[in-house]
């Protein structure tokens, strides 16, 4: 059996499904989906993701 390893880091490509700025929040769903945020809008809806959320990637410390 072999085992996949999942870089879960986000890059300069990846943008927020919202506005299309630079994403620094992956958010994945129960049901298999993902969404992409920049720093803003995982702010603004922060308290919404954290119930829905299987699980939050959080790369908002690199903003300088």
């Amino acid at each position: 059996m072999s085992t996949t390893l999942y870089d879960e880091s986000l890059t300069a490509a990846d943008r927020c499904d919202r506005c299309g700025a630079q994403a620094y929040l992956r958010v994945k769903f129960a049901g298999g989906g993902e969404l992409l945020f920049c720093a803003h809008h995982a702010k603004a809806h922060s308290d919404k993701l954290k119930q829905v959320a299987l699980k939050i990637h959080d790369e908002t410390d690199k903003i300088v």
